[in-house]
This record gives C-alpha cells, sequence and structure tokens, in this order.
C-alpha cells in the first residue's frame, strides 16, 4: 500500500494543470473577489470582513478541489483501462486502493490549503492568533475527508467519459450553494434554508468560527460526520458493486 501511495503522490505533482487549479486558481480567485474589499468593514450578517471571510472559503474550495476532482477522475479512468481490475488480483485489499487515492489528494490539499493563508497575509494583511491558524489548516484539511469520500462515490458511479462534467456540476452547485463564492447573507431568504444544509457550508463555517475566536460549532461538526457517513457509505456501496461487475 505504501508503494501505491507513493506513486499516487508523484502523479498527482506530475500533473501540472491540476496542481495549479487545486493549489494557485483558489489562492487567484481570493486576490480577485477580496483583493478590492476593505479590511475593516464587516460583511452583513457575519462577525468578519470579506477578506476573513474569503480566506477561509477559498481554502476550503482549493482543498475540495484536489480530494473530490481528483480522485473521481482517477478512478473513472483508471475502471474503465483496467487498471483497478489488475489491483484487484493483487494482495492489495480494496481499502489501501481508496486509501491511497484519498492519501494522495490530501498531499495536494494542504498546500492549497496553506497557499491561501499566505496570499491573505501578504496582500490583505489577515493577522491571526498562531492557535488559530494551527486550528483552521487543521479543521480545514481533515474536513477534506468528506468530499474526498464523495469524490471516491463519483469514481465509482460514473464512467471515465462522464466523470468530469459529472464532478463539476457537484462541484461547482457544491461550491456556489455553500457560499465558498460568496456571502451566503447576500443570498434570498428561500436560498439561504437550503445553504445552511450544505456540506461546503458546514465545512466553511467551522473555519469562520475560529476567525472570530470560537470553537466549532456542534452542528457544522455533526452534519459534516453525517454527510462523511453517507458519502463513505455510497462509495464502499459502489465499491462492491463494481467489484462483482469485473
Amino acid at each position: 500500500m505504501k508503494t501505491l501511495i507513493k506513486l499516487e503522490i508523484t502523479r498527482t505533482l506530475r500533473n501540472k494543470k491540476f496542481m495549479f487549479f487545486s493549489v494557485l486558481y483558489p489562492a487567484l480567485l481570493f486576490v480577485i473577489i477580496a483583493g478590492g474589499a476593505s479590511e475593516k468593514e464587516l460583511v452583513k450578517g457575519t462577525d468578519l470582513t470579506l477578506p476573513l471571510l474569503m480566506m477561509v472559503s477559498m481554502a476550503s474550495f482549493g482543498a475540495i478541489t484536489a480530494v473530490l476532482v481528483g480522485a473521481s477522475e482517477r478512478i473513472a479512468k483508471e475502471r474503465e483501462k483496467g487498471w483497478v481490475r489488475q489491483l484487484r488480483l493483487t494482495a492489495l485489499p480494496g481499502r489501501g486502493y481508496v486509501g491511497a487515492k484519498v492519501a494522495s489528494a490530501a498531499v495536494v490539499s494542504l498546500p492549497s490549503i496553506l497557499v491561501v493563508f499566505a496570499v491573505a497575509a501578504a496582500v490583505k494583511h489577515v493577522r491571526l492568533d498562531a492557535w488559530q491558524w494551527g486550528a483552521l489548516t487543521g479543521c480545514i484539511w481533515a474536513g477534506s475527508i468528506v468530499f474526498a469520500a464523495l469524490g471516491v462515490a463519483l469514481g465509482y458511479l460514473v464512467t471515465g467519459d462522464a466523470v468530469r462534467p459529472v464532478t463539476f456540476i457537484v462541484y461547482f452547485l457544491l461550491s456556489i450553494l455553500g457560499g465558498l463564492w460568496m456571502p451566503t447573507a447576500t443570498f434570498p431568504d428561500w436560498l439561504q434554508s437550503i445553504a445552511k444544509w450544505m456540506p461546503t457550508h458546514a465545512y466553511a463555517a467551522l473555519g469562520q468560527a475560529i476567525e472570530v475566536g470560537d470553537a466549532p460549532h456542534l452542528k457544522d461538526v455533526s452534519l459534516l460526520a453525517v454527510y462523511l457517513v453517507l458519502f463513505a457509505g455510497a462509495a464502499a456501496m459502489l465499491y462492491r458493486k463494481d467489484t462483482h461487475k469485473s
């Protein structure tokens, strides 16, 4: 399993296009969205300025890009090429294959978080206590596992040709509805009522709570835990179904 993880990490780091969209693109979006925003004025309905709000949102967006898009596309294409079938003939258990995919994605998701933080500190002078930087990094990195499980499920659900459009539809809907690209306080009331149940909304809320000096709210942690169980359960079911087909 360790050998496969090293192979997956190497392949991921060599994919320049994927590295750009998962590591650099979120930081670029942060500059575009929050670059001209006030560093003191609070966003309506929140206790945060736009730079603080978007720093967590774009760090979360980058982590999701790494684990969701990366895992789903590679699994779907490897199923189509027969690579997954070949691995099943070895001593590697199914959980080892899935674990290698998640581990390689996690390696990329961490730099995407740190780059957004560095850009926010340099460009918009974001300043937090040391414990807040550490807690933000840990929560966003750990929370990305929820979306890694969704990526695995999508990888086993759709074919190699369909995986990219399907993944990007899910990816953009979750990002927009969860308020990663704009504060949900700007949404109409009916859309806000939907947004608060999105996993992306709860995911970003973890970091937003830390930014104001609080612990992540139990509701957000619980909601993410429920989504993790649902996504992981779907991934396990689809993996077993794919195994029987093989």
